[in-house]
């Protein structure tokens, strides 16, 4: 019997290194890999269309929103996110771990769903770290920032709704307790079931 994927999701307020510390996991870990979200947004400098998002129109979402092409979707700052479905399926019946980041919309979207889904938050150590974070990207003017602060502020507010809670203070610390969190996982007795079936026939046979 192979063993079936399991699927994280990944949440923070922006600014929080999500991006970051989910990249530094997937390098890590053997049989991760993070799902490439549809995003209506414009791309930004350093990003790849099919790496970073795969970055589409509006009317080319709302096609695929029409087709129930998506597993979760949501509009976050003006700006349509979506996952795709099949793909992600498709990862996890291969025994493949996937790993969402997306808002804690999404992520209560895709829980009710699949509720076998583990959902993971992340949070800054403080509030003047998150702001540090934000003003230091040069991406965003004083104003965008402070619409960002006051909406970090309601999303870390649904930290409550997640299965695991990280902060990213020390960077290398908060990369080990995710990749603790997926080993653990895998390590779970309905899991091994499924990966070590051929050993647990001999020992019983």
């Amino acid at each position: 019997m192979s063993r079936t994927g399991t699927l994280y999701t990944v949440s923070a307020p922006s600014g929080a290194g999500k991006t970051s510390l989910v990249a530094a996991l997937i390098e890590r870990t053997a049989d991760l890999r993070v799902s490439v979200s549809h995003t209506t947004r414009e791309m930004r400098p350093g990003e790849e269309h099919g790496v970073n998002y795969h970055f589409v129109s509006e009317a080319e979402f709302l096609a695929m929103l029409e087709e129930a092409a998506f597993l979760e979707h949501a509009r976050v700052f003006g700006n349509l996110y979506g996952t795709s479905q099949a793909w992600v399926e498709e990862q996890l019946a291969a025994g493949t771990d996937v790993i969402l980041e997306i808002d804690w919309q999404g992520a209560a979207q895709v829980k009710r769903l699949l509720p076998a889904t583990r959902a993971i938050f992340i949070l800054p150590p403080s509030r003047l770290t998150l702001l540090q974070r934000l003003t230091a990207r040069g991406q965003d003017d004083s104003h965008t920032i402070e619409g960002r602060m006051a909406e970090a502020v309601e999303e870390m507010s649904h930290y409550v709704e997640s299965d695991f809670l990280v902060v990213n203070e020390d960077f290398d610390r908060a990369v080990a307790e995710l990749q603790a969190i997926v080993s653990c996982h895998r390590l779970a007795t309905g899991k091994q079931r499924q990966t070590l079936e051929p050993l647990l026939n001999k020992l019983f046979s």
